[in-house]
């Protein structure tokens, strides 16, 4: 356990920092490009544990190793950092003022901010492209809410029909130990045919305790397997003998050039929006029922992440988990730049519409009021944080 600990927090760490380094490095080179001096390029949070300087800027690792921040010399005085920064006059030459931040056209600083979001969502393309080159341009879905796909070949499974399609194995289970790659088609137990998703249950629970063969077709690859397994007796509250669930899924199929070579993309995209669609209907739920209960166990933070990494892990096989973890580090490179964009003050969509209205208005927002603005912006952010790792956990232990 103490090992799985650990290997977790490791992948943990390289893959929420691979996120946020990438996402700052956006902000460093469109700022380059602009002539803006860099101060420092930092991974993770201080206290600072080392740093080399490379020309003007400084690389540095820090003591807190979750992602990384760039500084922009100037910066604070457009009110993106402290409120009481002093002013870059006096002791500083007229070059290093037409290099700071603030001294930029409103164009170039509005660039640089959706720079970061910018590489986010490049990469989410590229991860995609990746998991369907090792997944064989294949990939499933739960069906959460009803969405088509575009640029794809959509087939539904166990919605408002009687499928015998596994598309979840409960950990530790019985079935878990046949290594099936989801979701899988149940053909034969004891070589009988299964007719139906009923007759399926039925035959596994006359057989509780003794021994099964179980026949099966994995649906992404075609394949045909067959293992023997024991259901249990008496299986933990919801589980069923088998530990097997026939939860509603979409498999999603790129068979045509086309679909392929724009897969990355068009996955980016349909990921994006059917997310929305699910978070819609959450919503619409939770406003109905007067109960927050259904947004919050959609909602995951840093615990859930090291959670949901912490089983995939544990999936048996290495393309199984090399896929899935790719799935959610795509999934969480799109979340971070959707999340970043929005117009809350302390991420980089507060900040780029401080811009677009200097840009509306021809006039300068005043800087203490937008550095206050992301003050107050930021400890509001930390708040909602600790609340849903607090939401984690209990979902953890519960």
């Amino acid at each position: 356990i103490i090992t799985l600990m650990l290997v977790t927090a490791i992948v943990f760490l390289l893959l929420l920092s691979a996120l946020v380094l990438i996402h700052e490095l956006g902000h460093f080179l469109v700022a380059k490009k602009f002539g803006i001096k860099v101060e420092e390029f930092g991974w993770g949070f201080p206290p600072k544990l080392w740093g080399k300087k490379i020309g003007e800027t400084e690389y540095t690792i820090n003591a807190l190793p979750i992602g990384g921040f760039v500084k922009l010399y100037g910066e604070d005085e457009a009110g993106g950092g402290k409120v009481g920064s002093a002013k870059v006059t006096g002791k500083d030459s007229t070059k290093d003022l037409k290099r700071a931040y603030f001294t930029k056209p409103a164009w170039q600083r509005a660039l640089v901010v959706v720079a970061g979001v910018v590489m986010n969502i490049f990469l989410a393309f590229a991860i995609f492209y990746l998991y369907f080159a090792i997944s064989g341009f294949k990939t499933t879905l739960p069906i959460l809410t009803e969405h088509t796909f575009t640029n794809t070949n959509q087939t539904n499974f166990n919605l408002d029909n009687p499928d015998s399609v596994v598309s979840y194995v409960m950990p530790n289970s019985p079935a878990a130990q046949l290594g099936m790659n989801l979701p899988a088609e149940i053909l034969e137990i004891n070589g009988q045919m299964v007719g139906s998703r009923g007759a399926l249950i039925e035959t596994v629970n006359e057989n509780k305790g003794n021994e099964i063969t179980v026949a099966w077709k994995e649906i992404l690859t075609g394949t045909t397997q067959s293992g023997v397994v024991t259901p249990r007796a008496n299986p933990p509250q919801n589980e069923g003998a088998l530990g097997i669930a026939f939860l509603p899924v979409t498999v999603l199929s790129y068979d045509e050039s086309g679909q392929r070579i724009f897969s990355g993309v068009t996955y980016s995209y349909d990921l994006f929006m059917y997310t929305v669609s699910v978070m819609k209907s959450l919503i619409s739920v939770s406003v109905e029922q007067g109960d927050p209960a259904p947004v919050g166990e959609a909602v995951s933070g840093p615990v859930g992440i090291f959670n949901a990494v912490g089983d995939i892990l544990q999936f048996p096989d290495l393309q199984e988990r090399v896929l899935n973890l790719l799935m959610l580090a795509g999934a969480m490179s799109i979340s971070l730049a959707f999340f970043n964009i929005l117009p809350i003050p302390a991420l980089d969509g507060g900040r780029l519409f401080f811009i677009l209205f200097e840009m509306i208005t021809r006039k300068k927002v005043n800087q203490r009021f937008e550095a206050v603005t992301h003050a107050v912006g930021f400890a509001l952010l930390m708040g909602l944080i600790l609340l849903i790792v607090f939401s984690d956990i209990f979902k953890l232990l519960r």
